[in-house]
């Protein structure tokens, strides 16, 4: 089932598929304690580095955005990224 919110960051996708942009699709698939999205979370960047969307309400976006721009110029079909947050920063 597919939410607003999901809705939202594929239309953008699809606009900037339309405008003939390079996307990748950000999403969160695993996560423990508290974490600030749920599993399944996510977020589409395009090579510009704009996005739409969170997989982490803020505190990695950056580097996502980065990543994502990085696998669209070295045109990688996917990657698995891992994010570990320190115990001071939990």
């Amino acid at each position: 089932m597919q939410n607003s919110f999901d809705e939202k960051i594929l239309d953008e996708a699809n606009d900037w598929i339309k405008a003939n942009q390079k996307v990748v699709l950000a999403t969160v698939i695993q996560t423990w304690g508290s974490s600030p999205r749920p599993t399944g979370s996510r977020m589409v960047v395009n090579e510009n580095g704009d996005f739409s969307g969170s997989v982490s309400g803020g505190c990695v976006e950056s580097a996502v955005v980065r990543e994502c721009v990085g696998i669209i110029k070295e045109n990688k079909p996917f990657k698995k990224i891992e994010f570990k947050v320190s115990n001071e920063s939990a």
